[in-house]
This record gives structure tokens, sequence and C-alpha cells, in this order.
């Protein structure tokens, strides 16, 4: 992987120099996002906040990826990796012209604000679908290659990639201007931290933005320890530091440890931000005035800030600026988002009824809120596409003219009626009628960004963008519950970014298929899974529980009983669980070194698809601390690949497990190896018993004894 702190050093130069040719009012004005022109040194205005959560977002047309927790359901890296290069190309390219053009407005720059590595530890956090998920593993390994993708292999970065919000956060989004989340040092560096700590000392992401809230009692953006003692001191971090969007006014108005404007300026530079996304630091002037800060504080932000830039080639040019616009949403990419889609979807449930065979098939009637729906193939922070296909679009396009599709909207999302002048659930009768008329039912539930999202989302205003419970608004159970009392085979189509209440749709449907957001183009990836084009073979990345009741308040950042490494009780859908047509099965595994408290573990595994239908499907690897008091409570993941067999192929693969993974995390948050006996679990899903309840299969169980 590529670091690039050879040429940072050399932009670095060039920074000082530059920077040392301006006055104070001209460094000053760089240090905000939108970072003013300094038009007798050439230096062109530049708008750092950009947005790459899963395609270019909020600057017209580009290739729309599935929202981030559905490639994250993908588990694959190299995947993440192509997305992320995929997206800088777009970037480069949109970018090129926009300058020619002299637009340098906002989303236009280079300076990515994705991805966001924060832990989903909680199913009701609205912003979790912008996740990887809830494991810290998972999240760094995909996190790495997001990465990777976006900046390229130099020498020139191709985008600048940053890793948000650091650190500690994940909602409430009501009161994240004000909160302190209260974390231990354990849970912190067992959880919180690794995810950061991977895309800073590996992927050496050029950017890292802090939270909105407060970390055991200090600012995000001025956090003494998280940003001083461990960002640039433990790892070394060496890019440029943003806040999050007016998070260092939440400084004097709403965290109240600081007076005023002057103040929280003051101390988010002194601390090490050196971009402020909002307009406090347009008081550094006189912060400097009052000696608050010197000029030396705000000269070495703005060294780091323009550093990115000169590494970004935005001065010197660099052979990126030979990307033609054609390369946006070209048909290339668009076929990598549909791949991504397709290899997201996760089936949860299958007795048979699929995949459709359409010679036994005359009618299918696709009904629900999100069956044609673009809102619901979106997610958030997206951009534009020239062409979506919905769920609907997708099995109409799929079907042709040897099944008859009929629809039915069946419901408003989350209102009582679709007709502000008709009675409640004026559209729920025809749902039941075109189940009646079907010989198979698609039914599209689920939820959009107006449910679940950031604060500010209108759709629940009353939550914040943040979710109550895990149920579907009750109009949508109600239509659940009305069609599948027809009787008709019916299959759940699932459109949502986090863990929903499935267990009336568990013990009443055929077939449950959780789509995520899938992009753009999400509908064509759904009915390809439907009627066997490819087979399904996405998994969790987040635990489905049955409900919320013994879980911790969703203020309280314990992890105790949240998340498939603490849990306590018996989840509906395991994290890593994921069904396909195929039957890929672990048949063995062995180590093939010798275990010391110094080595990796050297693994070589078997597998099998016992199955007819050729198909992907991950196998992952799980370890648990058989002595330490401080292991997690239950196992943890450790390794994963994604495979792809034929009907009835064999398969043998080495693969290498981290010594990291061993460590345990202590009261002090400190890191080291406090066991001699350890137990691999190597499968295609979880070892736990709900999973193998599910899915019929053991996985292969290798006891080590560290010499």
């Amino acid at each position: 992987m590529k670091n690039f702190r050879k040429e940072r050093a050399e932009a670095r130069k060039k920074a000082k120099g530059l920077v040392s040719q301006m006055t104070l009012t001209e460094k000053a004005a760089q240090l905000r996002y939108d970072a003013a022109p300094v038009e007798r040194l050439g230096v062109p205005a530049y708008n750092y906040w950009n947005e790459a959560l899963h395609g270019i977002a909020r600057a017209g047309t580009a290739t729309m990826f599935p929202q981030a927790i559905a490639m994250a359901a993908a588990f694959d890296e190299e995947g993440m990796k192509r997305a992320g290069d995929i997206i800088a190309t777009e970037g480069r390219a949109k970018y090129n012209e926009y300058s020619k053009h002299g637009d340098r407005d906002i989303y236009k720059g280079l300076t990515f604000w994705s991805p966001n590595v924060n832990i989903f530890r909680d199913p009701r956090w609205g912003r979790g679908h912008e996740t990887y998920g809830e494991d810290p593993y998972l999240t760094a390994r995909l996190g790495v290659k997001f990465v990777e993708g976006l900046q390229g292999e130099g020498p020139v970065m191709k985008a600048a990639a940053c890793a948000k919000h650091f650190a500690v956060h994940s909602g409430p989004e009501s009161i994240r201007h004000e909160f302190d989340a209260k974390v231990t040092k354990k849970d912190m560096w067992e959880t919180y931290l690794p995810a950061f700590e991977a895309l800073v000392t590996e992927a050496d992401v050029e950017a890292v933005m802090g939270a909105y809230n407060r970390t055991n009692g200090e600012p995000c953006c001025g956090h003494h320890y998280l940003m001083e003692e461990v960002l640039r001191g433990k790892w070394n971090f060496d890019g440029h530091f943003v806040s999050d969007c007016w998070a260092i006014k939440d400084f004097h108005e709403n965290h109240k440890v600081t007076k005023n404007a002057r103040e929280s300026a003051a101390l988010a530079l002194k601390r090490g931000c050196d971009i402020n996304c909002g307009n406090t630091y347009l008081h550094l002037i006189a912060a400097v005035e009052e000696g608050l800060i010197s000029e030396e504080d705000i000269t070495k932000a703005a060294e780091r800030a323009l550093t990115s830039r000169y590494l970004l080639g935005l001065f010197d040019g660099s052979e990126y600026d030979k990307i033609p616009y054609e390369k946006v949403e070209c048909r290339e990419h668009i076929e990598e988002a549909v791949q991504m889609a397709r290899k997201g979807c996760v089936l949860l449930k299958n007795d048979g009824v699929l995949p459709i065979d359409k010679s036994k098939i005359k009618t299918i009637g696709v009904i629900g809120p999100n069956g044609d729906s673009r809102a619901a193939l979106i997610g958030n922070y997206h951009g534009t596409s020239s062409r979506y296909i919905t769920v609907l679009e997708g099995i109409q396009d799929e079907a042709g003219e040897e099944v008859r599709v009929l629809y039915s909207q069946g419901c408003h999302l989350y209102r009582d009626k679709v007709e502000n002048l008709a009675w409640p659930q004026d559209r729920i009768s025809e749902a039941v009628i075109t189940a009646e008329h079907s010989d198979l039912v698609i039914l599209c539930v689920g939820l959009d960004e107006t449910l679940e999202g950031e604060e500010g989302d209108t759709g629940n205003s009353d939550a914040s963008g943040d979710k109550k419970d895990l149920h579907l608004p009750a109009v949508q159970e109600e239509l659940v519950e009305r069609v599948t009392e027809v009787g008709k085979p019916t299959v759940v189509v699932l459109t949502a970014g986090s863990a929903i209440d499935l267990s009336f749709e568990e013990e009443n449907c055929n077939g449950i298929l959780l789509a995520w957001y899938p992009g753009a183009r999400g509908g064509k990836a759904v009915a390809d899974i439907l009627f066997g084009k490819v087979s399904p073979s996405g998994k969790l990345p987040v635990t489905f529980y049955r409900d919320l009741e013994d879980m911790p308040e969703f203020t309280d950042y314990s992890m105790k009983n949240r998340t498939y490494r603490y849990v306590e009780k018996p989840v509906l859908y395991p994290f890593g669980y994921g069904l396909s047509y195929g039957d890929i099965c672990v048949t063995d595994a062995k180590i093939r070194n010798k275990v010391t408290a110094s080595s990796d573990i050297e693994l070589e595994i078997s597998i099998e698809n016992k199955g007819g239908t050729e198909t992907e499907d991950v196998v992952q690897i799980y370890i648990k601390d058989l002595e330490s008091t401080y292991a997690v409570r239950n196992y943890s993941l450790c390794g994963f690949r994604r495979v792809h067999l034929k009907g009835e192929e064999r398969s043998t693969f080495p693969i290498i497990i981290k010594n990291a993974a061993m460590n345990i995390v202590d009261d002090r948050g400190e890191r080291y190896i406090d066991s001699r006996r350890f137990r691999l679990f190597v499968g295609t899903s979880q070892p736990d018993i709900r999973s193998r309840e599910l899915t019929g299969k053991d996985g292969v169980v290798i006891e080590i004894l560290v010499e």
C-alpha cells in the first residue's frame, strides 16, 4: 500500500515557501473550508468540502454506488479499492472541467470527506448506513482499501480521503451538538479507534475530520487526548485535520467549554484543527490580537492545508489532468456499481421460492412503497444519476414478455394515506387485489434517507434522523400483514440501511432479500438475484436484533450487549449471516506454522460448493481468547475472503491472520497478548447457535496453543 510521507515532505517544503509570502490575513483565509484566493501569488480559490461516500455527491452527474453499508455487506476488499479508484477518477474528470470553467464552488474540489469509519454500535443511529457496520476489523479493512483506491499509487495523490468522524461518534443525532460520549479506555481502543488507526497508519489517509460531540468531556474538534496525544503523537498523523461543519461554534454555544467564538477558534487551532468547516475561524485574527493564539499557530495550519493541495498536484499539475470528462458515469463504472450491488444484497430467508422460475410463473405482483421509489435506491450523501432503475423496473425488464407484472404502491412510506383527501390506508385494498391476482408477490418495504439519516431530515424530524425502534412504519407493517393473509408465495425485498425487526416476515413470508440502498441502478441488481442470473452472496455487517430489550440506552456508549462481539441473547439474523443459491462449505482448515507470541497465523483453508449452482460466498475466520479476563465476551472477526466456486467445485487457498488478532485490550487501553490458548472458527458465518440454525452448517474449529 502507498505511503505518501516522502511526497508529503516535498509538498510541505513548497507549502512553507508559499505561505511565507502571505500576510496574516491571507494565511487565516486559507483555513476556511472555502479558502479564499491569493491572486498576487497565483493561488486560486479552493473549497475543501466535497463528498464521496458512495460516488461523487452533490455535484451533478456521477456513478452512484450502493450506500456504504451495502458495500460493506459484500465483504470485498478489492471491490472497495476499485470503487475508490472509480470515484477518484470521476472526481478528477469533473474537477478538470470545472476548474477550466472557473467553477471552484462547494463539492467541486478533490478533498473528499469520506469514508465514515464510525462504528455502527446501536441500530437506532440514523447515519449508520454511512458506515461499514459494527465490527472494527471489517471497518478497518474495507476503509483502508477505499482510501487506497481514492488516493492512488502516487507520486501525485489522485484524490484526498478523509477519515470521519473522529472519534467515539454514533448518535444520537438530536443532541450531537451538546452530547458528551463517555467511554472507557478499553471500549475506546477495542472498538471505537481501531479503524481510524488503520486508516492513518496503514493507508496514510490525508485528512481526518473531528466529530460534533464531546468525548470524555472534551469537544472532539479540540480534543487534547484524541488529536494531540493519539492522532499526531502516537499515530504520527501528518495530514490535515478538518472540523465537522459548524462544530467549532458548538464549543461556546452548546458544549459551553469556551466563552465566545474567539476562544473556540483558538482552542480548535491550538489542538491541531487546520480547516474549519463553518465560519468560526473568521475570528482567528481577533484571537491573535487578544493573545489567545500566535501567528505561528496560523502559519502551521496553513502549511498543512496547502501541503494537501500541492500533494494533489493542484499547483504543479499531474497526469490526472488528462482524465477526460467522458469517464464520468461511463459504462465500465456503471457495471462496477451494479456488480457491487449484486454482491452486497443479503438473502436472509429462502424456502425454495427463489430464484424465480419464469416458466412456472404467469403473474408477479410488485407491492410496496419502495417498489418504484428512486429514494429507496440512493441512501444519503448521494450524487445524481443519468438513469435510475427501481426494483419494479428491474423486475419488469427481467420478466420481459413472458411474465405479467402487476404493481401497487400499497401505502405511503410512513404517512397514513397517499392521497390527502382519501381514507386512511387508501392503497391497501389495491395491494390485496394485486396479491390475489398474482402467482408470486414481491413485497417492497423499508426506509429511505427521509427516515434514517443525518440530523435535519424532515421525514422524521421528531427523531432527527434516528430511529425510535426497530419497526417498519406502522402503515407498512399493516401492509405486510394484509398482503400475507392472501396466502400467495411472498418474497420481501427490504430497502433499508439498518437493522429492522423482521420477526413477522421471518415467520410468514417465503423469502427475504435485503437490498439495502443499492445505488442508482440497484433495481437491476435485485432483479438479477430474484431471477437467478446471479446468486446472492452478501453477508450482514450488522446484527439484526429481535428487539431493543436489555440493550443499553442510546446515549450509553458502553459496548455491553451491543454488536455480535458482546451480545448476550439470541438475535434474529447474526452479523456475518447470508444465504446463497449454492452451498459453499469449509471442509478443512489447517495451521501451517508454529504460532508464537510474535508470529502471524498462517492458515490453509479448503472449501467446496456442494450445490449445483455457481456462486460466490465469504469465508470468515473468528478468534476467541480462552484465558484472558480482558477477552471480548464472544469472539472477533479476524479474517475473511470472498470466494467464487462453480457447482461441485473445490478449492484450497492460504490466508494469514495477523498477530494482532490475539491481542486483548485492558482497562488502560493497552494492547498485548494475555493468553496462550485460543480457538479459531473457520466457516461462512459466525460460529453462533443462531447461524447454525439458519444455515445448517458447522465450520471448522482449530485449537491454538501459543508456544
